[in-house]
């Protein structure tokens, strides 16, 4: 049975939460299945996270933001990017990608903007009511979770008061909104991919009269271009192993970048690659020309003051926290369907809770080199499942699974809440599709029946 055949018969009526780049890949794939579905957005237009200013406040794009995945890398399969695009486009750019991939497809009736989610849960039968802010209440057979996971600040609870700007980079514009800062005293805390993106901007002298960048460890700075070529474009052949192709990359990285001690900045703890990557051409000439001076974790904050744990005590306007962000899914009430404090969500294949045949989260992932098109592969897999073509393994099969994943992504990764959800989009990808032709096999030997039967629509009549 193939997608083509499976409009043949009822099929699950699913709820999609969220119009992201995430909702809008997993609802085009649902489409072409012929499973019926409903995906809710809050906001007025789709693109989530890269809508601008988005009005359901969920957005974390800056002004100058341009994402760090290449045009290559980052594109939906069958919806090429444009040509004209630059190597690294705009978020601006990318917003309207996604508005188009709406267009082509013919989803935007499908999407129900201007609608909340803010109750999801199984009644006594396993079927999810689903609840908005606009006093609509549906009844389905399967729910998808595409809410994203960069728009719940995880801020710093340092101890003592500040009288300056406190604030994180999710509420950062640009260096004059939400506040000027022209002739600061700044402090940015963190070395992610936004950290050195504001880090660079704020830092250049017609900006900040003072300028800081704190973090608790070093971290590798990662060239977007390598030899005048965009780096994400090449890949390690997939024959070669995993800890051969890891050894490689690391040596390349510190032979072609150099030590991060040069350009002033601390030397990191780990290696290249054993942490989230951050990727910058600008922001290592930045510290190189002095601009930046560092400072290891901020441990408390006393009027204009902020201590640092190195024991140095510096006069501050402004602290920028680009420190990350919890995973949220504030429509459960069921505590098993949410991560621990330390963002823990154990799902198999990073989507599926094993006991729950009816639940995926989508896009809940810190892929390298690309978060994209990472629903994209997985809405494969949901499609194929909700349409009989596919067939879940065992609860210990499963469980079994995400162990294995587990001790290989602690072992790989520095312990951080940032990399609970960290992996390699090649690998995980090339996995998934030997996945797919297992569950396919275990599909035909139950001919292909629903693993998720269609009773929500009784319901709704």
């Amino acid at each position: 049975m193939t997608d083509q055949t499976a409009g043949a018969r009822e099929l699950p009526r699913v709820c999609v939460i969220g119009a992201g780049p995430s909702g809008i890949t997993v609802a085009k794939r649902l489409a072409e299945y012929g499973i019926p579905f409903d995906c809710y957005e809050a906001s007025d237009q789709v693109g989530g996270n890269w809508y601008y200013k988005n009005p359901n406040g969920m957005s974390a794009c800056y002004q100058s933001l341009h994402i760090d995945t290449s045009k290559f890398r980052l594109a939906f399969e069958d919806f090429p990017a444009p040509e004209e695009w630059p190597d690294f486009p705009h978020h601006t750019q990318l917003h309207q990608y996604f508005k188009d991939y709406v267009e082509h497809f013919g989803l935007a009736d499908r999407i129900i903007l201007n609608t909340k989610v803010i109750s999801a849960a199984r009644d006594a039968d396993g079927l999810w009511v689903v609840t908005t802010d606009t006093g609509r209440t549906e009844v389905y057979d399967a729910l998808l979770v595409c809410n994203g996971h960069h728009w719940d600040p995880r801020t710093p609870d340092y101890p003592g008061e500040f009288d300056g700007v406190l604030m994180h980079s999710h509420a950062y514009n640009d260096p004059f909104d939400p506040i000027d800062m022209r002739g600061k005293r700044i402090v940015v805390v963190g070395m992610g991919n936004s950290g050195l993106d504001i880090a660079t901007e704020l830092s250049q002298r017609f900006i900040a009269s003072k300028f800081y960048l704190s973090a608790r460890r070093g971290v590798w700075v990662l060239p977007k271009y390598v030899n005048g070529a965009v780096g994400d474009k090449s890949s390690v052949p997939p024959w070669i192993p995993s800890k051969v192709a890891l050894k490689l990359k690391q040596r390349f990285v510190v032979k072609n970048r150099g030590h991060m001690e040069n350009y002033g900045l601390p030397k990191p703890d780990h290696l290249p690659f054993e942490a989230h990557p951050s990727a910058s051409e600008e922001f290592l000439h930045r510290a190189g020309c002095g601009d930046v001076t560092f400072k290891p974790a901020i441990t408390r904050l006393d009027g204009d003051k902020v201590h640092f744990a190195d024991g140095t005590v510096e006069e501050v306007d402004v602290v920028v926290c680009a420190t990350g962000y919890h995973i949220s899914f504030p429509f459960f009430d069921d505590p098993e369907l949410v991560p621990d404090s330390r963002n823990m969500l154990p799902l198999y294949r990073q989507m599926i809770k094993p006991g729950i045949d009816n639940l995926f989260y989508l896009g809940l992932a810190q892929p390298m080199p690309t978060l994209v098109n990472f629903a994209e592969q997985q809405s494969k897999l949901v499609a194929a499942y909700l349409s009989g073509n596919y067939r879940l393994p065992s609860e210990v099969e499963m469980r079994e699974t995400m162990r294995t994943a587990e001790a290989s992504r602690s072992g790989r990764y520095y312990d951080s809440p940032r990399h609970t959800i960290q992996i390699e989009f090649e690998p995980y990808v090339r996995d998934l599709q030997r996945e797919l032709a297992r569950g396919a096999k275990r599909a035909a030997a139950y001919n292909h029946a629903l693993p998720v039967s269609p009773r929500a629509a009784a319901r709704v009549k």
